[in-house]
Order: structure tokens, then C-alpha cells, then sequence
């Protein structure tokens, strides 16, 4: 065997795919040892694999994947009993950027039955140079199992590695990171098990932290997703949900499954049984966290859409390589096929557990609004979606479904009927209610942030098209009201244009209506653009065109008859109480607060000095 130490360039344009690697392959620099963490374990699995098919000696019963930070030489070290590699594997693998030894390896398993395989996760080759990013010079010693032969690989990373023979007792790698001045921080063992925790925790390979001297376990090697649903208790779900996201309550539910076939991935996904203590509106992205062969990549993959956020969990595929980075994911065929498969099954298990009343009403308290939201953003499950929302309804207590509504609606009746707000005690008493109940026609009450929204975007159901109560143009002749209604007061019409000059600029019609029962006025908006909340939500972000209201008068109201009795000369400043009133009735503030408080007091005292 040659003493001489031998020099090699690098292929496959180093210079440029090195930078890459360092520079923009990898967001956070702590990679680095997920990747040779997963590379340790890989090659572990090859040796176990191997050894069941050739000469190749046994893994030993012990055998870990060992991280032994030294401050004094300033060096972390990464060393595991695996398959090992030759002189020609160290060339070849890594003295070619991008060639991958678990890749060609994996090819030669084709014909091996799915048992025998061993969980390949490493990728030598691009994941291996994410060393440099710490390290300024990077030394790889390795026996390969079955030979008596060790050698040395090293190398600055600056376009050439040198090889050189060595001696190592048994076979594995041991592979010698020597730090950057800035890298302080790999070379402290909290640091380093919190690391190990984060990215390589369930791998069922043992990793070890030397420290004081010994080897403390570093990681759980348990996958709970990968065990069949069978061998697995709804203890060890609940207490693996309580370390997922620092949860305190119990799953409302749990899902967990394979999926096998062009696809393949495994996923054990929750929804919580109550609020977080995080607002969910303050971060709209699902953070459902992405595995890689049981390698934790990222919990901003975006596995579920935003109006799925609540739930949590893990899925873990087999069909994304180890090394992909964030932004790299976001262009992955595989992984937008993983969404929609993960979408679709959250969606029917939500559908499922809808049909018990009682235990979905407990899920709709807590998510219900988030869930409207993908009746506003995802048009292709529109329709899976809107069987799921539950509503409060002026006909109906509790909570009611709009599969339920459409079978109680009366003979005639055409459209799906709504009212939005902001307070959900104050739509019970709405004005804007009085003709429908009078009616007997039901009305669902939205007063979600998003309710303001969603409703035209879904725009009908069952072939059923949904209104707003608020806007102009609803047809209520076909039904009559219950009881005697009085009739309208002579000169009423009169009156009505007197009132529609007097708040010209302020309104866009003044006209009577029949959607009146208790209420002298109401608010409407125009049969065309956005009902009232929409335009409230409008004028409080600053933003114009949200139009002007119309003042429905009810000239059967006591109040309306005797204004429409009054002299003309009093009109402008009834008008304007008039509109005050309706404004007020749909939770808005009067125009002029102080002016309104003045001529109400001023009514009162007139009153009071009358009855007397």
C-alpha cells in the first residue's frame, strides 16, 4: 500500500455547485448535521441490509451514530460502524459533487422485497458538502465493511481533495468537521442535542452526544406515523399530540394512515379538541411538519391550505429527496400531489365526524371561522366544503347545517337567506329580521370576520342562490304576513320624496317597504355591489366605492304616520333623525353624535312638558 498521498480535482464544476450548496441550497446552516446525520444512519442501514445478502459482517448489537464536539482542537466529530467506503467509493462519491452513493445503491434494491430494504435516507454527494457551511477544511475516514483497508479523504472545499491510506479498528466513517471562527456554537452539547432533537429525533438509528466523557442518547428512534395503527395506543397518540405543539388538551381527532402506491407517505395528523392559545389569525400558514424518511425537514411546506391550520401533525414521505431545501419544495411536483392527497383526507374525515351533532358542534366553536375561509380561497372545494359550516339561524336554536336549512325552506321560497353583523346577539333583535319572521321564512346569522366574504364566492347551494337580507331588491309579495296589516297613511309618497331631497348626498333612495313590522326604518344596500357589512368593513378601511345606503321607511310604523302628518318645513331635520335611527339600529354610530343626543333629549323634555 502507497505512503504517498494523493491530490485529486474535483469534477462536475466544483467551484460553482460548491457555492451553491454553501450559499443557496440551504436556508439555515444548522443542515449540516441533519445531513450527516441521515448520511450515518444510511449507511448503517446499507451495512445491516448488506450483510443479510453477502459476507459482509454484522452491525454490532451497540451500534450509534456518535457526535463528539472538542473545543480544544475546535473539530466536531460524526462517526458510525457502517457500511463504510473504499478508496474508489471515496473518490467516487464524494470527489464528484452530486453523485450520490445511497442513490446507486438504492438501484441495485429493485428486485429485493420491500421488508429487506433498508431505509435509505442519506444522499452522499450534495447533502455531504452542507459540511462547508461550518467547516473550513472537512477530513472522512472510512474502512468499508468486509476489507481490511482504511483511508482518508480531506479537503478544503476549494477544488481539490487529497486521499491518503489510514487506519480505522472497525468498519464505518468517522467524519471531522474542523470550525469556522463562527461556528462556536457546534461544539457545545445542549446546542448540539437540541439540533438532534429537531431534525433527526425519530430515525431509528441511535445518535449519542459525547459529553463529560460520555454517551448520552440523543434522540426517541421512534416513528409513531411509521407503526401500523394497530400497535399503536390512544396514550402514546395523546402524549406524542402533547409534544407535538406543546398541546395541554385532548385530540378532537386523530388521523393516521399510509398512503402506498404511485404515492407513497406516511401521516398522523390531529385536530385539537380547543383553541390554541396562539390566535390562529396571526399566522395563516399551516404548519404541519414535512419528514423525509423520518428526517424533519420543515414546518412551512404548506402540507394543508391555510383554512386547514389548525391541524397538526406529521407526514412523512419517502418521494422527496433528504437534501431539498424550503424553497425548493415549493416547485416539487411530489409534494403538491402530497397536499391534495392530505387535503382530501383531513376534508373527509371532517365530513364524517360531522354526522354526530353533538361532537362537531364542539369542533365548529373552535374552528368554524378558520373553515369558512376555504369557501373564499379554494374554488375547487367549494363544494365539499359548504355541507360542513354550521350556522345560528332566526327560526332555529343551536346550530344548524345548509343541507338542513334548504329542507325546512317554505313551498315558493328560492333563495338561501343571510344577515351579516358584527355582533352575534345583536342579529337575533335585527330590524332587517322583522318582515321574514313575520313571514315565517328563516334567515341565517353570520357574524364570523369572514362571513362578509365568503357567501358570494359560493354563491348558491343545492341550486340555491344566496342573499343577503340587507340588499334591495328582495321579493317578499309571494308571502304573506301574519296578522292585520294597516294601511299605508295618505300622502305618504309625499312624504318619502320630502325625505329623499332633505338627505340627498347621504343616501341613494328613499322608498317605503313592506319588510317592516316593529321597525320605522331600515338600511338597505342597492340590488348591485356589496351588501351593508361589506360596505361598513369599506368605509372602515378607507377605501371608496363602497356606495351609499337606501332608507326603507315602514309607513304603517305610528312614527312614520305622524311625520307624514307634520308640516313640510320640519322634514330636513326629521330626515336626518330618521336616518340616525336606522344607522344606529345596524350598529353603526350616528352622523353626528352629539347633534343626535341634543334631539333626542330635546324630544323627551317635549314629551314629558306634554303629558303633564
Amino acid at each position: 500500500m502507497s505512503e504517498t498521498i494523493e491530490r485529486h480535482e474535483f469534477g462536475a464544476e466544483v467551484g460553482r455547485l460548491l457555492d451553491l450548496v454553501v450559499h443557496a441550497l440551504y436556508s439555515d446552516r444548522e443542515i449540516f448535521l441533519r445531513e450527516l446525520v441521515a448520511n450515518a444512519a444510511d449507511a448503517m442501514d446499507r451495512r445491516r441490509f448488506e450483510a443479510l445478502t453477502s459476507a459482509v459482517s454484522a452491525l454490532p448489537p451497540d451500534a450509534k451514530v456518535r457526535i463528539v464536539p472538542d473545543k480544544e482542537a475546535r473539530t466536531l466529530t460524526v462517526s458510525d460502524a457502517g457500511i463504510g467506503m473504499t478508496k474508489e467509493d471515496l473518490a467516487s462519491n464524494l470527489g464528484t459533487i452530486a453523485r450520490s452513493g445511497t442513490r446507486a445503491f438504492s438501484q441495485t434494491l429493485d428486485a429485493a422485497k420491500a421488508e429487506d430494504r433498508p431505509s435509505l435516507i442519506g444522499q452522499f454527494g450534495v447533502g455531504f458538502y452542507s459540511a462547508f457551511m461550518v467547516a473550513d477544511r472537512v477530513t472522512v475516514t472510512s474502512r468499508r465493511a468486509g476489507s481490511d483497508e482504511a483511508w482518508t479523504w480531506a479537503s478544503e472545499g476549494q477544488g481539490s481533495y487529497t486521499l491518503e491510506p489510514a487506519t480505522r479498528p472497525e468498519p464505518g466513517t468517522d467524519i471531522v468537521l474542523h470550525l469556522k471562527a463562527d461556528a462556536d456554537e457546534y461544539l457545545e452539547p445542549y446546542r448540539l442535542d437540541h439540533l438532534v432533537r429537531k431534525w433527526a429525533d425519530f430515525i431509528t438509528v441511535p445518535i449519542a452526544i459525547a459529553r463529560d466523557g460520555k454517551d448520552e442518547s440523543a434522540n426517541q428512534g421512534t416513528a409513531l406515523w411509521r407503526k401500523p395503527k394497530s400497535e399503536v395506543t390512544e396514550e402514546q397518540y395523546e402524549a406524542f399530540y402533547h409534544a407535538l405543539g406543546m398541546n395541554f388538551d385532548k385530540p378532537w381527532a386523530t388521523l393516521h394512515w399510509r398512503a402506498e402506491g404511485q404515492l407513497e407517505f406516511s401521516a398522523l395528523l390531529f385536530v385539537p379538541g380547543a383553541k390554541p392559545f396562539q390566535a390562529l389569525e396571526n399566522d395563516r400558514q399551516s404548519k404541519v411538519r414535512l419528514h423525509v424518511r423520518r428526517m424533519f425537514i420543515t414546518d412551512e411546506a404548506e402540507l394543508l391550505p391555510p383554512w386547514l391550520r389548525f391541524v397538526q401533525g406529521v407526514v412523512d414521505t419517502e418521494d422527496l429527496p433528504l437534501n431539498v431545501s424550503r424553497e425548493m419544495l415549493q416547485s416539487t411536483p411530489a409534494l403538491a400531489r402530497i397536499r391534495r392527497a392530505v387535503t382530501g383526507r383531513v376534508v373527509s374525515e371532517l365530513t364524517t365526524r360531522a354526522k354526530d351533532a353533538e361532537s362537531y358542534q364542539n369542533f365548529w366553536e373552535n374552528f368554524g371561522a378558520v373553515l369558512k375561509e376555504g369557501i373564499y380561497e379554494d374554488f375547487e372545494r367549494r363544494g365539499e366544503i359548504a355541507p360542513l359550516l354550521r350556522f345560528r339561524s332566526s327560526a332555529e336554536d343551536g346550530w344548524t347545517s345548509l343541507p338542513d336549512y334548504v329542507a325546512r325552506m317554505k313551498d315558493g321560497q328560492e333563495a338561501i337567506y343571510y344577515l351579516v353583523a358584527d355582533d352575534a346577539e345583536a342579529l337575533k333583535s335585527s330590524p332587517q329580521l322583522e318582515g321574514f319572521r313575520a313571514r315565517g321564512l328563516e334567515v341565517l346569522l353570520l357574524s364570523d370576520h369572514v362571513d362578509a366574504f365568503w357567501p358570494d364566492q359560493l354563491g348558491n347551494f343545492e341550486e340555491k342562490p344566496l342573499k343577503s337580507i340587507t340588499k334591495g331588491g328582495l321579493d317578499l309579495s309571494k308571502f304573506a304576513p301574519e296578522g292585520e296589516q294597516p294601511e299605508a297613511p295618505e300622502g305618504i309618497d309625499a312624504f318619502v320624496a320630502a325625505v329623499k331631497v332633505a338627505l340627498a348626498g347621504e343616501v341613494s333612495d328613499v322608498r317605503t317597504t313592506d319588510r317592516l313590522v316593529d321597525s320605522a326604518v331600515v338600511l338597505s344596500a342597492g340590488t348591485a355591489g356589496p351588501d351593508l357589512q361589506m360596505q361598513r368593513l369599506m368605509r372602515r378601511a378607507g377605501r371608496g366605492g363602497a356606495g351609499q345606503p337606501v332608507l326603507e321607511i315602514n309607513p304603517r310604523h305610528p312614527l312614520i304616520r305622524a311625520l307624514a302628518a307634520s308640516a313640510e318645513s320640519e322634514i330636513p331635520q326629521e330626515a336626518g333623525t330618521l336616518l340616525d335611527l336606522a344607522r344606529i339600529q345596524d350598529g353603526d354610530s350616528p352622523r353626528d353624535p352629539a347633534a343626535f343626543a341634543r334631539t333626542i333629549a330635546a324630544a323627551l323634555a317635549a314629551a314629558r312638558s306634554t303629558s303633564r
